[in-house]
C-alpha cells in the first residue's frame, strides 16, 4: 500500500471524526521528530509521551505543538484535553485507565526494558512500531509471535534502512526479479569509535554520544542488515559483510562479484558513496521478453540491475508503519526467517579479565558484526545485544580479549536479566516451530 493511498485513507479517517491514538516512548532526537510528524499527519493523534528525562518528554510535546500536562507515574491522570507527559509507560497502557491507545511507538535505546514494554502493550491490545532496531533484532521473533497470539501487529519502522529496503524489495519482487543483494550506503566507518571520540560529532547532530558511536562503529549498520536479512532470507557473504569504499552507487557492479553468490541472496554495503544516506537493491532478471524493456528503460544490459533510493527519512516515514499496522493489520518487516542472522560482539581494544561491561552497543569495549547464526552460534559467539545490563547487574569478562577478537560465551559472565530470559524463550519458540527455514 503506497503512502499516497494511506494519506487519502487517513484524511478520510480524520474527516469521519476518528484518529489513530498513539503512545510515544522515547523522546530523544528521533522521538522529537516523530512527535512533530504525527502532528502533521492526518488521522493520527499523540496521546502520551514518555521519557525517563521529563525535559526530553516536554521537548517532544512542544514539537507536537499541542497543550501538554505532566503526570507522576503513580498519580492520577489529568482529565483535561492535553498530551500526557510522564516518565513511566507501564501504567499508561493498562486498559482501565481509559486512554484507548491504538499504537505504541518504541523509540528508546533500551533492549530489555523495550522488550518488556512491547510485550505488555501487545497483551493490552496495542499494536507496536519499533523505531528501536536493537530490540527488534534481539527479540523480534518472540514479539511477533506474541503479537499473533493477541491478534495484534508488531513491525519494524518504515523509515529506517531495513524498513525502506523491505518496501523496495516487495516492489522489485512483484516485478519478477530475484533479489541478489540488499545494500546499505554508509557515509563513514570507524570500528573503534567511542562515545568520547565521537562526542563533538554527536553534539553537532543532537545525538546521544553512545548512540552516535553505534552508528560510527558500524554496529547499527550491521543490525539493520541483519533485520532485513532475517525478514527476507538474505545472509552476509562473510562476517561483517564486505563493505568496499565507493564514490558512486553505480560502482557496485565492479566492486562485487554477483556471480559467485549463486542462488544465495546477500546483504552488504558500500562506504562513502553518493547518494549518501541511501539504500540499494540488486535484482536479477534474464527473461528474454523482459530484458529489452529493461534496456529501453536505461537500466543496463543485465542480468543484474541496480535499484536505489537516494535517501531514507526515518521519522518522516514512521506514520506509514503506523497506518499499515492499524488500517491493514500488516507488518512492514518482521523476522519471518527467525534468527537467520545476528550481530556478534568483537573487541574494540584489549579488554582485561575481570572488567565489567557497563556499555553494550555503542560502548568503548565492543563493536558488532553480522554473521550467519548457523556459523557464529556453533562457535559460541555472543550477540552484542545481550551485553546490555540491568541495573547493577552487568556482564563481566572472565578472560582477556585482544583487539578485534570475537567474544565467546566462555569469555563472559552474563547476568540473569529479563532480556536474557526473553532471548532464551525466543530460541525455544523458534526451534519448536515446524517448517522453519534454515541455511547451512
Amino acid at each position: 500500500m503506497g503512502v499516497i493511498m494511506y494519506y487519502d485513507r487517513l484524511r478520510q479517517l480524520e474527516k469521519d471524526g476518528r484518529k489513530i491514538r498513539i503512545l510515544l516512548v522515547g523522546a530523544g532526537s528521533m522521538g522529537v521528530g516523530i512527535a512533530w510528524q504525527i502532528a502533521h499527519t492526518p488521522g493520527m493523534e499523540l496521546i502520551c509521551i514518555v521519557d525517563t528525562n521529563p525535559e526530553a518528554a516536554v521537548n517532544a510535546a512542544r514539537a507536537y505543538g499541542a497543550a501538554y500536562e505532566m503526570a507522576a507515574p503513580s498519580g492520577p491522570f489529568p482529565k483535561r484535553d492535553a498530551v500526557l507527559v510522564t516518565t513511566d509507560p507501564f501504567a499508561l497502557i493498562r486498559r482501565e485507565h481509559g486512554l484507548q491507545l491504538d499504537v505504541l511507538i518504541e523509540s528508546t535505546n533500551t533492549i530489555g526494558f523495550a522488550c518488556e514494554l512491547c510485550l505488555r502493550a501487545l497483551h493490552e491490545g496495542i499494536d507496536v512500531i519499533l523505531m528501536n532496531a536493537e530490540v527488534d533484532l534481539a527479540t523480534g521473533w518472540l514479539l511477533h509471535e506474541k503479537a499473533l497470539e493477541q491478534g495484534r501487529v508488531i513491525t519494524s519502522d518504515a523509515g529506517d534502512q531495513h524498513g525502506v529496503l523491505m518496501r523496495m524489495i516487495e516492489e522489485i519482487r512483484m516485478w519478477g526479479f530475484d533479489i541478489v543483494m540488499a545494500g546499505n550506503i554508509k557515509g563513514y566507518l570507524d570500528r573503534y569509535a567511542t562515545a568520547d571520540s565521537i562526542r563533538e560529532e554527536a553534539r553537532k547532530r543532537n545525538l546521544n554520544p553512545i548512540q552516535c558511536a553505534a552508528y560510527t562503529d558500524g554496529t547499527k549498520l550491521n543490525i539493520e542488515m541483519a533485520l532485513i536479512g532475517n525478514g527476507v532470507g538474505l545472509v552476509p557473504w562473510c562476517p561483517g559483510m564486505e563493505g568496499p569504499p565507493a564514490s558512486d552507487v553505480h560502482e557496485v557492479f565492479s566492486l562485487f562479484d554477483f556471480s559467485r553468490y549463486g542462488n544465495l541472496g546477500v546483504v552488504d554495503y558500500i562506504v562513502g558513496s553518493k547518494p549518501n544516506g541511501g539504500v540499494f537493491v540488486i535484482g536479477r532478471c534474464d527473461d528474454p521478453i523482459q530484458v529489452p524493456y529493461l534496456k529501453y528503460y536505461k537500466l543496463g544490459e543485465g542480468p543484474n540491475y541496480l535499484f536505489y533510493r537516494p535517501y531514507h527519512l526515518c521519522h518522516l516515514e514512521t506514520p506509514c508503519a503506523v497506518a499499515a499496522a492499524v488500517l491493514d493489520k500488516q507488518s512492514i518487516l518482521w523476522p519471518r526467517f527467525g534468527r537467520l542472522n545476528d550481530v556478534y560482539a568483537y573487541a574494540k581494544r584489549d579488554i582485561t579479565a575481570g572488567e565489567k561491561i557497563t556499555q553494550g552497543i555503542g560502548g568503548e569495549t565492543f563493536y558488532g558484526l553480522i554473521d550467519k547464526c548457523s556459523d557464529a552460534d556453533a562457535n559460541g559467539c555472543v550477540p552484542i545485544t545481550l551485553l546490555e545490563g540491568e541495573g547493577k547487574r552487568v556482564p563481566r569478562l572472565k578472560r582477556t580479549l585482544r583487539k578485534d577478537q570475537a567474544l565467546t560465551i566462555k569469555d563472559i559472565e552474563l547476568p540473569e536479566t529479563f532480556l536474557l530470559q526473553a532471548f532464551r524463550d525466543q530460541e525455544k519458540m523458534i526451534n519448536s516451530k515446524p517448517g522453519r527455514i534454515h541455511y547451512g
